[in-house]
């Protein structure tokens, strides 16, 4: 039948912050908030759950003056994607 879909994955940003980590080697807070076109709250909110599921890692430092927060995806969270991705099909499959 249909397979379970991640909760942590099925929201739309959180969603889309992994799809883009999958593509690239690390992305800077900034990056992630222009290509998702998310307020800087909600995407750090998001940032911060993916974060406490092991799904990315998270690096907070300064770049000048200024914080820079950079994401990259873990192991645990390409396999999580991949499942995602998976339990997806099984609903197209009618």
């Amino acid at each position: 039948m249909f397979k379970e879909l991640d909760p942590l994955l099925h929201s739309e940003l959180r969603l889309a912050v992994m799809s883009i980590l999958l593509s690239v080697d690390e992305a800077d807070f900034v990056y992630l908030k222009e290509q998702t076109k998310a307020t800087s709250g909600n995407l750090s909110v998001q940032i911060d759950k993916l974060n406490e599921a092991g799904y990315i890692e998270v690096e907070r430092g300064f770049a000048g003056k200024r914080t820079r927060t950079v994401c990259k995806i873990t192991p645990v969270g390409v396999k999580a994607f991949e499942d995602y991705v998976e339990s997806l099909k099984s609903y197209l499959k009618l």
